[in-house]
């Protein structure tokens, strides 16, 4: 299904496309750039290193280099710099939690620089920690799975011997890394429990035991949304395969309509009082007949261009329409549609095979229908051929014990150019014109 391109509307104000997590993989980034970039929209961003897929976009207008000290003064100083060199204000998109945390809790005097949301300030933190939604959660009656913060072994073995196996596992505050740990881990025995603990006890992070919530085929569902001036632009989505199986990010996903989940999550959004892009997951239970609130990222999901709509607008447009005072239009959702994450999507589907819940040729057949994936695009095929690179590189590396590319700590580049005031230790600017 082909998502018309939207036309009609105001593209002067730029945009630029912020994280602070250093994933080079990071295909929800892409999509801003892409989406935007074909509008029209001059559209910069920021990249931690010269061959992230990203940052060779052909729909990029500018790039900066810059990998930032996790001080807030630093940051702020970095943007600043960065809002001199583009002269007038941009709208600021947050692609990770980090980003989107530190905008609301430090952001305030780049408001005359930048525009974005004003959510509560410490509501995107309490929102991206995975015990503190569950707190929330429990604070508004909101359906979410039983789960425990523990710090130390003897605690995850008892909520292991409490509420069986398997169970899911996730770092407490994913956004501050935890070297070799996952975000989000299927615990399948003690065993695996035990090792995950202590090396959460090695790098001083809290971990949060979830139970594990029985589903089946079309279960896991995920919501799209935006909430600003008017009324939220809220979009429904059945996960299909994920990456690691049945626990982690969406790798193939389909439009699905849920008016009842779709209500619910609005509702949810207005009582929280949020403001800003917002990912959802949620399970449906069938022991009892509910969803179930499992995440909540105060910011851009990975995979928003599955919904383009009948207009042409998906939440990160939506998002620049309503901060730089347009109307967003109305448009039906793009029931069907089904996006794929092409280097994610083969591994992730061999749990699935190994279960029985997949064949070979049924696996074939979804790949060949998707109407969007997140790296390959005809008009911009860089990126791409990069992403196959990295993934590359990450293949040869892991047998040998060494770090995850997307969580290793690169070397800084070498740039031509002196790079701007206040930006950090490794940086530069380079814009194209």
């Amino acid at each position: 299904m082909r998502a018309p391109e939207p036309r009609g509307f105001d593209t002067t104000t730029p945009a630029v496309v912020f994280k602070l997590d250093p994933n080079v993989l990071h295909h929800g980034g892409l999509g801003v750039i892409r989406g935007l970039g074909r509008a029209g929209v001059p559209v910069y961003a920021v990249h931690e290193d010269p061959l992230a897929p990203a940052a060779r976009s052909r729909h990029l207008r500018g790039r900066w280099l810059w990998r930032p000290e996790p001080d807030p003064e630093r940051i702020n100083a970095g943007l600043a710099a960065l809002a001199e060199r583009l002269g007038r204000p941009a709208v600021l998109f947050p692609t990770d939690d980090a980003a989107a945390i530190h905008l609301a809790e430090h952001g305030q005097p780049l408001r005359s620089r930048f525009r974005f949301p004003d959510p509560p300030p410490q509501l995107p933190r309490r929102l991206a920690g995975k015990f503190s939604l569950h707190q929330v959660c429990r604070e508004l009656g909101v359906p979410c799975p039983r789960a425990e913060l523990v710090r130390i072994s003897a605690e995850a073995v008892e909520f292991g011997i409490g509420h069986g196996y398997p169970l899911i596992a996730k770092l407490a505050t994913p956004w501050t890394g935890a070297g070799k740990v996952r975000s989000t881990t299927l615990v399948h025995d003690e065993a695996e429990l035990l090792e995950l603990a202590r090396a959460c006890e090695q790098y001083d992070t809290g971990l949060v035991l979830q139970e594990y919530l029985p589903g089946g085929p079309g279960d896991d569902w995920f919501v799209h949304a935006y909430r600003g001036r008017g009324r939220p632009k809220v979009f429904t989505g059945v996960k299909l395969r994920s990456y690691p199986a049945h626990a982690g990010l969406t790798t193939l996903g389909r439009c699905t309509s849920n008016s009842l989940l779709r209500g619910q999550a609005a509702e949810l959004l207005q009582r929280l009082d949020y403001r800003g892009v917002a990912d959802l997951d949620l399970r449906f239970d069938r022991r009892d007949g509910r969803y179930k609130l499992l995440d909540f990222n105060p910011r851009l999901g990975a995979q928003f261009r599955l919904f383009r709509d009948s207009a042409g607008v998906d939440v990160a447009l939506a998002a620049y329409l309503d901060l730089t005072g347009q109307p967003v239009p109305d448009g039906l959702p793009p029931v069907g549609r089904e996006f794929l994450v092409e280097n994610y999507d083969p591994i992730g589907a061999l749990g699935y095979w190994r279960s029985g819940q997949l064949r070979a040729l049924d696996l074939v057949r979804s790949w060949w229908r998707a109407d969007e994936v997140a790296w390959f695009a005809r008009d911009d095929l860089a990126p791409f051929a990069l992403m196959c690179l990295w993934m590359g590189r990450r293949a040869l590396t892991r047998p040998f014990g060494r770090r995850p590319v997307e969580r290793a700590v690169l070397e800084p580049p070498r740039y031509a150019g002196r790079p701007p005031e206040g930006m950090g230790a490794a940086h530069a600017v380079k814009e194209d014109r």
